[in-house]
């Protein structure tokens, strides 16, 4: 028994000398890096270049801005002077822009690309002619006060509850905001900027007409647009043309007669919209004969032997514009 005992004693006294031994070296050996400035140099030489490689590619980005701009200003000008004018020679752009007349004509045929302006030999336009439909922005600023009252007759031609189709004219865009409040309705629309009138309006429902994106009109054409209207039966379709005589509609572009012979097909009823300065006219592409319309919405400013011959074949509204 003391045998055992005996060193079963000094196994217990050898080990209490031990554990302090150990645990101050490490305890002071820990502390040490912890404190020492070792961090101070890291996070020091962390934030240097960090801030300093960050801010290079902002200064960089924010020099390369400015190199597209002066060519999108410069078109903007020329656009806004030509809409206002109505045509422009190339000398009187470049005179205007303050650049050679090399590079006034390479703004003009991409403005032209995009159906913004018509170039002609030594200058451009933004009138239409009977093969060019002038862009939608030109047509925003002409008759405005005629598109307006054609809209207001127009509306009175809509009920609640209807299902209608607006085409991409600017008139059929006058109406839009009209026909906010004669909700509810159900909205078939090819052009994005009326669709952008009833898009959220309560009691709306709104149906968008895809296909091929045009600049000009702002809207969507194309065969796939009209296999899309080709699904639909509406109440009531209202669209406009560019150009009209006694006996038939008319437009310059392939694209939009398609189109618009669709819709005039979806519809139970159908309605013309002209301001006066369409009438009398002709285009390159006959859309329908007059008479294949229920009514005729057009403004006092038509001639009285045309409204004598329409008022023959078709049922016709006369609006008077607001002073």
């Amino acid at each position: 028994m003391t045998a055992p005992g005996a060193p079963g004693g000094r196994a217990r006294s050898q080990p209490r000398p031990q554990p302090p031994s150990r645990a101050r070296p490490q305890a002071h050996a820990e502390p040490r890096p912890q404190v020492s400035p070792e961090p101070r140099g890291q996070a020091h030489s962390e934030t240097r270049p960090q801030a300093h490689s960050e801010s290079r590619p902002q200064v960089h980005r924010q020099g390369q801005q400015p190199q597209t701009r002066p060519q999108d200003a410069r078109r903007q000008t020329i656009t806004e002077y030509v809409l206002e004018h109505s045509t422009a020679t190339a000398a009187e752009l470049a005179g205007l822009t303050g650049v050679s007349l090399m590079t006034v004509h390479r703004d003009l045929d991409e403005l032209a690309r995009l159906g913004v302006l018509r170039k002609f030999r030594g200058g451009v336009s933004a009138l239409p002619s009977s093969v060019f439909e002038s862009s939608l922005e030109y047509r925003l600023g002409v008759n405005r006060a005629e598109k307006e009252a054609v809209a207001a007759v127009a509306a009175e031609l809509v009920e609640p509850g209807m299902s209608v189709m607006l085409d991409d004219s600017t008139t059929a865009l006058a109406l839009a905001r009209l026909l906010v409040e004669a909700a509810p309705l159900t909205v078939v629309t090819n052009a994005r900027r009326v669709a952008e009138v009833f898009a959220g309006v309560p009691h709306i429902r709104l149906i968008g007409l895809g296909g091929e994106y045009s600049h000009t009109h702002d809207s969507f054409l194309g065969v796939p647009c009209a296999e899309a209207i080709g699904a639909l039966s509406v109440d009531m379709v209202l669209v406009s043309t560019s150009a009209m005589d006694a006996c038939t509609t008319y437009h310059q572009e392939q694209d939009v007669v398609l189109v618009k012979r669709a819709m005039l097909a979806a519809g139970t009823r159908k309605v013309l919209l002209m301001d006066a300065s369409k009438t009398r006219r002709t285009a390159l592409h006959r859309l329908c004969p007059v008479d294949d319309f229920d009514q005729v919405v057009v403004d006092d400013g038509i001639e009285a032997g045309l409204l004598e011959e329409l008022r023959e074949s078709v049922d016709v509204r006369v609006a008077k514009p607001v002073p």
